[in-house]
């Protein structure tokens, strides 16, 4: 019943997004020549993307060819036990990574440091370092982990270590451990798609690594305002009784 329920409404939102992209003045267009170029020389991933739904909702059909996901048996059975109800990213949390929420997301691009900023889920961003090479020693765990990049020619490499354990890789409920580590590979392909290409390695969860495969079009608009509270249950705390004399907050 709980597979039939999730697919069902999987299934409502997916058919949901054409209707989506249209209604925020975007439209498919074709491929409108090669990938614009930076100042110094790397391609130009900056713009607004819009994500592959796949990517959110069942990344089984976002497998590379000959790929496939092949979870170790406490982390089939978690996934089998899952609501879609206590999904994170239903209620408000970031979505982690690969993963991505079904609206639009942006890339600010700059010789040191590379920026994707997502328009849903708290108005959330990522972080991508280009001017170090190694990970902390001792990481504090986060939802999109420490991500560090380089370039291998026009493509992208995102290594990013440190998650927690958190969110969920999809709607389907596929968990993970914090010893994720994934590789992410973007390229832009040309002037109105971009491709990423994520290596997903978890050995605490998961009995081999699995490469994932998405495109996505450029939006050619700006992100617009979310705001996402349904996770706030502690707005009673905000104020005392009667109004006066909040309590401290509390430790984290």
């Amino acid at each position: 019943m709980k597979i039939r329920l999730m697919a069902a409404f999987a299934s409502l939102i997916l058919a949901a997004l054409p209707a989506f992209a249209q209604g925020r003045g975007n439209q498919p267009k074709a491929p409108a020549g090669p990938a614009p170029k930076m100042p110094d020389g790397h391609p130009d991933l900056q713009g607004v993307w819009r994500p592959q739904p796949n990517f959110s909702f069942d990344i089984s059909k976002a497998l590379a060819p000959g790929e496939s996901i092949e979870p170790l048996p406490w982390a089939a059975k978690l996934a089998a036990e899952r609501m879609s109800k206590d999904d994170p990213e239903a209620n408000c949390q970031p979505t982690g990574v690969p993963r991505m929420a079904p609206y639009p997301w942006k890339i600010i691009q700059q010789p040191n440091l590379i920026v994707f900023l997502f328009e849903a889920n708290m108005r959330s961003y990522r972080q991508i370092f280009m001017n170090r090479t190694t990970h902390p020693k001792d990481p504090n765990p986060t939802w999109f982990g420490d991500s560090i990049g380089h370039w291998e020619g026009d493509t992208l490499v995102v290594d990013t270590t440190g998650f927690n354990d958190r969110f969920w890789f999809d709607f389907a409920g596929r968990p993970h451990s914090e010893q994720l580590h994934t590789i992410e590979r973007y390229r832009r392909l040309d002037a109105e798609t971009l491709e990423d290409r994520v290596t997903v390695i978890d050995p605490g969860a998961y009995a081999k690594p699995v490469t994932l495969v998405a495109k996505m079009p450029l939006m050619h608009e700006e992100m617009i305002e979310y705001i996402c509270t349904e996770n706030n249950k502690d707005v009673q705390h905000i104020v005392g009784k009667e109004g006066v004399d909040a309590p401290a907050p509390r430790e984290r």
